[in-house]
């Protein structure tokens, strides 16, 4: 799958909650194959600050309308320029990049696990599965309900649990501390978050023999495996996220 570097036009700018916005970005020609769990880099222009391109998960794509969906939380300057950025305007991306979530097995039974903004690239993997006729139920882990995103567009879906970690929405906890997971014997995972909370779901798994999938949300200048910026430890040796990942499978992380 060749990469491409293009302008797309930005056709909405959404504010969802305080320091989170939905990108929809339409391609000028026909989108390529793009699997979830793929990532873009994304330029930000008109800025001495940020000349390093940003990495941003893929939320969702429409190929009927050739249009892409970033979720992007403002964390610093390059981010907090893009949430400036309004509807005519364009955005230079390379895409796709990295690697894909594997398809599970016709008898898994599946969950997706997000916490935070890393629940980005679950939308996109979620519709793939549905749309493959795949069951499954989605976990998500927030510091608060008011940091609860893009909840709705999941239960379209799934069925979706909450956690908060005050106790506000949900479950008051982790993930790792929500019932559902004691409730069904899950056999496969599909993980997104900071890294403490994939390094929990990856201890919680091991021992129940549940395959899992992590999607890691490494620094990375390039996307292309040149910087070196990115590099993770597996059972492998050293490799770049941005080239053998972002999706690892836990077995092969050297956590």
């Amino acid at each position: 799958m060749g990469k491409q570097i293009l302008d797309f036009l930005v056709v909405e700018n959404r504010q969802i909650k305080k320091d989170f916005f939905v990108l929809t970005l339409k391609s000028p020609v026909k989108l390529p194959d793009i699997l979830p769990g793929q990532f873009v880099q994304i330029l930000v222009k008109d800025s001495t600050d940020t000349f390093l391109r940003r990495p941003f998960s893929i939320h969702d794509v429409d190929f009927k309308e050739n249009t892409i969906r970033i979720l992007v939380q403002v964390v610093g300057k390059g981010t907090m320029k893009l949430s400036g950025i309004a509807s005519g305007d364009s955005l230079n991306l390379i895409f796709p990049l990295g690697n894909s979530f594997s398809l599970p097995l016709t008898d898994d039974r599946i969950i997706l696990i997000g916490g935070g903004c890393g629940i980005a690239p679950l939308l996109f993997l979620a519709r793939h599965l549905k749309s493959h006729g795949y069951r499954f139920d989605i976990l998500m882990g927030f510091r608060s309900r008011d940091r609860i995103i893009e909840h709705d567009e999941y239960r379209l879906l799934a069925d979706v649990f909450i956690t908060t970690e005050d106790g506000s929405e949900g479950e008051k906890g982790f993930v790792t501390q929500h019932p559902v997971l004691d409730k069904n014997s899950y056999s496969r995972a599909y993980c997104c978050g900071p890294d403490q909370m994939m390094k929990a779901v990856a201890e919680y798994c091991r021992p129940r023999k549940i395959e899992c999938e992590v999607s890691l949300e490494n620094l990375m200048a390039c996307g292309i495996g040149i910087c070196l910026c990115c590099v993770v430890p597996t059972i492998r040796g050293n490799v770049t996220s941005c080239v053998e990942g972002p999706v690892f499978n836990i077995n092969e992380l050297k956590w």
